[in-house]
């Protein structure tokens, strides 16, 4: 499907608005037609520039027989109450005429605000619903900044191709029909001229907006890149002032800014052609009309009444016109950015649910590695893991160690399928993972991890993070397992404080603690600690040390550590090196064994 068809289908369940819209952006034609049309023959007839029509004319569909028999019922009024009383019903009908349109006007806009507001609200949710369901590895080849202006800008220009497509290529061409109709009626010969005068434009005008759509996928990107500098440089604020780098990262943004100015001018240029070159032309071709139909009147094939009326007629194409060109310009910047949008729609999603999904309610036995491997989608030349056998039985706790890349969270992230095998199987209670609900898989884990991932939100909600029905009772309890609910009823609005984006207002060890708390909440059969104390200080480390002991309680642990001195009550510790398992054991059989893990414990010692 086309993206122009893609966009359309979004404005399926607004199509009795849509024909609201259309029907009174016909009014507004009808209303406008004659405010325009009948004002100069009904003042000649007032004036007496031309004869009363006093023999009733037999009305037809015919633009002369209509005007004519206007002409009869005006003449009629000026014979029986004088000309000033018919000068005054003229004056009069013109007011009503124009409140007319502008009624319907305001009535076509009116109904076309929630088609917009409608659609893209449609959009941005189905665009961030997308977002949320992709795989992680699909994160390791986007920039944010650049999805981040696909959900904004984008999606605006989208709003503004809307706007141009159903206000101005439906109801312009409303205009349009029924002007070239009454000229069609007034004069087939020289509306014929005119016909092939607009062609001629609209070549013209359409050749200069073919570039458009290229130019505004360009620009989209770069400020994609802009974005992604800002979303960066304020996240990583303290390393950019730390290292000095406050002159590289201006730069690198100041380099980008200026291809985006670049783009900006030559697109704007293009783009603001659009209003006086239209006009241009239009005023062109009106002066060749002009010069066509005088000929016709010197050679009187015309009457000059008519040509008069005629010509008043297309002035009103004039604006419509115009209208029409820029729609065109602001549509081929929508398809640009509808490309964009419809990139992360397409996205395939890795992580498919089987048909056939089996409930993951419990976890009664064990978890079962058989033979897995696994390499990045990205780069399958670069095996991450390799023939992976590990048997974790329920209850117990089970340590990776290894060197940073050796594939331990790597190992534990195929647990919740947040990727998948690329080889082997992982299986729950005898059930390849693949093989259940992703929503009843997930649910069985809980994850701390090494950088605690919190937002800008209260206390209640971090905790809580969508769980509904839950007590405060429940809330503060979780809280008093996690080390928490002390420091937390000293924040100045206690658990209804927000703590700032990322959880930037309270300390390592009090955003850790916190995160622990939403795993208590969260009660799940299965622990994934990833080295969720390797960056505190000692008496953080104890307080949160503390607190995932009491998490572990009675729980099946997979604990990612970096710091061993934690793991030496461990039932079993796995040693990865270079994607394999190296050793396993306990913490004294593999101290006793001499190899990797001695080296790592003696390595630590020392440091």
């Amino acid at each position: 499907m086309s993206n122009f068809k893609r966009i359309v289908s979004y404005l399926r369940p607004y199509t009795g608005l849509g024909a609201l819209n259309f029907f009174f952006n016909v009014l507004t034609a009808v209303f406008s037609l004659f405010s325009v049309v009948m004002v100069i023959p009904l003042l000649q007839l007032i004036f007496n520039q031309v004869p009363d029509v006093t023999v009733k004319p037999v009305l037809t569909a015919n633009a002369n027989s209509i005007l004519e028999y206007i002409k009869y019922v005006l003449s009629t009024e000026k014979r029986v109450h004088g000309p000033a009383q018919a000068l005054l019903e003229v004056c009069v009908a013109i007011i009503v005429v124009i409140f007319l349109k502008n009624v319907f006007r305001y009535l076509a806009l009116r109904v076309l605000s929630p088609i917009r507001t409608g659609v893209m609200r449609d959009l941005r949710n189905e665009v961030f619903g997308k977002m949320l369901s992709l795989p992680l590895s699909y994160y390791s080849q986007e920039r944010k900044g650049d999805l981040i202006t696909r959900m904004t800008d984008d999606i605006r220009a989208i709003d503004g191709w809307i706007f141009s497509m159903l206000e101005v290529i439906i109801s312009e061409p409303v205009n349009i029909i029924l002007s070239l109709t009454w000229m069609l009626m007034l004069s087939a010969k020289l509306t014929l001229f005119v016909f092939v005068m607009l062609g001629v434009v609209g070549l013209l005008i359409g050749s200069i907006g073919k570039t458009l759509k290229r130019q505004s996928q360009n620009i989209q990107e770069t400020i994609g890149r802009f974005m992604s500098i800002v979303e960066e440089s304020i996240s990583g604020l303290r390393i950019v002032q730390a290292f000095g780098a406050e002159g590289y990262k201006r730069r690198q943004f100041e380099e980008t800014n200026e291809l985006h100015y670049q783009q900006g001018n030559a697109i704007n240029r293009r783009y603001e052609l659009s209003s006086p070159l239209t006009e241009f032309l239009a005023i062109a071709v009106f002066s060749l009309v002009l010069w066509f139909g005088g000929g016709l009147v010197l050679r009187g094939e015309m009457e000059a009444a008519t040509f008069i009326g005629y010509i008043a007629m297309f002035s009103l194409l004039i604006q419509p016109a115009k209208s029409f060109s820029t729609a065109f310009y602001k549509i081929n910047i929508g398809l640009a950015s509808s490309e964009r949008v419809f990139e992360i729609l397409d996205a395939p999603n890795t992580i498919v649910e089987a048909k056939d999904a089996k409930p993951a309610a419990l976890f009664s036995q064990s978890i079962v590695y058989r033979n897995v491997s696994f390499h990045y989608p990205s780069n399958p030349n670069r095996q991450i893991l390799k023939g992976i056998d590990l048997t974790i039985a329920k209850g117990k706790v089970i340590a990776l160690v290894g060197q940073s890349g050796a594939g331990k969270t790597t190992l534990a992230d195929l647990l919740p399928r947040f990727y998948d095998v690329t080889g082997g199987s992982i299986e729950i209670d005898g059930t390849d993972v693949r093989q259940l609900r992703v929503s009843d898989l997930r649910g069985l884990f809980g994850v701390v991890s090494q950088e605690p991932i919190l937002f800008n939100d209260t206390v209640r909600n971090n905790i809580l993070f969508g769980k509904e029905g839950i007590s405060d009772e429940q809330i503060q309890d979780a809280a008093r397992v996690a080390n928490a609910h002390d420091y937390i009823a000293r924040l100045p609005q206690g658990y209804d404080t927000v703590i700032g984006d990322r959880g930037g207002r309270l300390s390592g060890g009090e955003r850790q603690r916190l995160t622990i708390a939403r795993a208590v909440l969260k009660d799940p059969p299965v622990l994934i600690l990833d080295e969720a104390t390797s960056s505190l200080d000692s008496e953080s480390e104890k307080l949160v040390q503390d607190a995932l002991s009491n998490l572990m309680k009675g729980r099946t642990t997979i604990v990612i550590a970096h710091r061993l001195a934690t793991i030496q009550n461990a039932d079993e510790i796995i040693v990865m090196s270079e994607g394999r398992i190296a050793e396993r054991g306990t913490h004294g059989t593999l101290l006793g064994g001499g190899g990797l893990y001695a080296k790592l414990v003696e390595l630590q010692a020392f440091e």
